[in-house]
C-alpha cells in the first residue's frame, strides 16, 4: 500500500499551505462538521420508520452502529495521524464522510442506513482524534486553555446546529431526505479543499500501521486524564440521553409532534452549552469542571421533575441549566487534559478522550433506547437522568478534591 504522504496531490499541497491561523480555524470546523453530520439524520428517522416500518428496536441498532463505528476508528486508528500525519488522515475521513452523504441521499432501505451510519461513525472517528490533535499542534500559542475552548465550542454547536438544520428542512422546505445531505456535501467539499492546503504539523512520520491498540495515556497525564473522563462522561450522557429520548419527551411534554420543538430542544441544549463556556473560559479548569458539573447535576435533576409533572416550561429550564453545566465541565475538563499532553502523544491522547466520549453519548442512548418500550418513557428517563446528576456529582466533589 502506497504511503498517504508521498501523494503528489498533498506535496502541491504543501507548496500553497494556508496559514496557520487559517488551518486552526479549519481544524475547529472539520470537528464541527463531523458532529454536525451525526446529528444530521436524527430528526429524519421519523420518516424513514413511516417509509420502511422498522421498529423502534432497529432505531436504536442504528444509532448503536454508529457509535460502534466511531469507536472501532479510534480504537483501530486513535494514534494514526502520530505516525503518517494529521492531514493524510483527514483526507481519508473527510472523503469517507462525502461519500456517506450520498449513500444517505441514495438509501431505499433500512439496510443502507446501517451502511452509511457505520461508515460515518468509522469517518467521524478519524476526523475527531486527528482534528482535535491539530488544534493543539496549530494554536498559535500552544494554548491549552484556547485549544479547549475552541474544541468544546465546536463539539456543542456542531451537534446542535446538525439536529436543528435538519429538523427545519423536515418541516419547511421539500425533499427532506436529500437536500439535508447536499448540503452536508458541499460543507464536506469545502472542508476538504482546505486540508489539502494546510501545513503538515507532524515532521517524524512513518509508515501506516493498522493494528488494534489497548487506549493508554502516558503516566504523567493519566490524573488529568481520570478527570477528564468523568466530565465527559456525565456532560456527553445528558447528550446521548436527549437525542435517543427527546423527540418523544417534546411531544409529551410540550404536545406536539413538530419536529422543530424536538429539534430546538437539543439546541437548547447545546446553545447553552456553548454560551457557557464562553461565558466561564477564563475560570480555572478544576473549577469550571466542579461548578459546570453541579450545574449539569441541577439541570438534570429539574428535567426528571419536569417530567414526572408534564410540564414543557420546566423541562426547557432544565435543558438549559443542564446545557451550561455541561458545556462548562467539558471545557473544564478538557483545558486540564490539553495542558498534560505530550506533543508526541497528542493524536492517542485525544483518541482515547473520544473513546470515553462515545461510549458516554453511545451506550445511555442504546439502553434508553432499548427499555423505553417496556418501562415507558417516564420511568426510563428518571431512572438515566437520576444516574447522569449523581455522576455529575461526583465530578464535581472529584475536581474540588484534586484541585491544585
Amino acid at each position: 500500500m502506497p504511503m498517504l504522504t508521498d501523494s503528489p496531490l498533498l506535496s502541491v499541497a504543501t507548496r500553497r499551505a494556508l496559514a496557520p491561523n487559517v488551518a486552526y480555524a479549519l481544524m475547529a470546523s472539520v470537528i464541527g462538521l463531523a458532529l454536525f453530520a451525526s446529528g444530521t439524520p436524527s430528526p429524519l428517522y421519523s420518516m424513514y420508520r413511516e417509509l420502511w416500518g422498522f421498529s423502534p428496536l432497529v432505531l436504536t441498532l442504528i444509532y448503536a452502529i454508529y457509535a460502534l463505528g466511531v469507536l472501532t476508528s479510534l480504537i483501530l486508528a486513535g494514534r494514526i495521524s502520530d505516525e503518517v500525519g494529521r492531514r493524510p488522515v483527514l483526507l481519508v475521513a473527510l472523503g469517507t464522510l462525502m461519500g456517506t452523504t450520498v449513500l444517505f441521499m441514495l438509501a431505499d432501505s433500512v439496510t443502507w442506513l446501517f451502511i452509511a451510519r457505520a461508515l460515518q461513525g468509522l469517518a467521524t472517528g478519524l476526523a475527531l482524534g486527528a482534528a482535535g490533535a491539530a488544534l493543539l499542534d496549530l494554536h498559535p500559542r500552544r494554548d491549552p486553555a484556547g485549544v479547549g475552548l475552541t474544541n468544546g465550542v465546536a463539539s456543542a454547536g456542531g451537534i446542535g446546529l446538525g439536529v436543528l438544520t435538519s429538523a427545519v428542512f423536515l418541516e419547511l422546505l421539500p425533499a427532506p431526505l436529500v437536500l439535508p445531505y447536499v448540503a452536508l456535501l458541499v460543507l464536506f467539499a469545502i472542508a476538504f479543499s482546505g486540508t489539502l492546503l494546510m501545513p503538515e504539523p507532524v515532521s517524524n512520520r512513518s509508515r501506516l500501521r493498522l493494528t488494534p491498540q489497548r487506549p493508554s495515556v502516558p503516566p504523567k497525564t493519566r490524573r488529568a486524564f481520570m478527570l477528564a473522563a468523568l466530565a465527559i462522561t456525565s456532560s456527553w450522557s445528558i447528550g446521548g440521553l436527549l437525542l435517543a429520548l427527546g423527540p418523544q419527551l417534546a411531544a409529551s411534554l410540550f404536545h406536539t409532534n413538530d419536529h422543530l420543538v424536538a429539534g430546538i430542544n437539543i439546541f437548547a441544549l447545546t446553545g447553552a452549552a456553548a454560551v457557557g463556556q464562553l461565558a466561564f473560559r477564563h475560570a480555572a479548569p478544576w473549577a469550571g469542571a466542579a461548578a459546570g458539573s453541579l450545574a449539569l447535576a441541577t439541570g438534570m435533576v429539574t428535567l426528571v421533575v419536569a417530567t414526572a409533572a408534564d410540564s414543557g416550561a420546566l423541562s426547557l429550564v432544565g435543558v438549559l441549566i443542564g446545557g451550561t453545566g455541561f458545556g462548562v465541565a467539558f471545557l473544564g475538563a478538557l483545558r486540564v487534559l490539553s495542558a498534560a499532553i505530550p506533543p508526541e502523544r497528542r493524536g492517542a491522547v485525544m483518541s482515547a478522550f473520544y473513546i470515553v466520549g462515545y461510549a458516554a453519548l453511545s451506550v445511555p442512548a442504546i439502553l434508553a433506547g432499548a427499555l423505553v418500550t417496556p418501562l415507558g418513557l417516564q420511568l426510563t428517563f428518571e431512572i438515566f437522568g437520576s444516574a447522569v446528576a449523581a455522576l455529575a456529582l461526583v465530578v464535581a466533589f472529584e475536581a474540588w478534591r484534586t484541585r491544585p
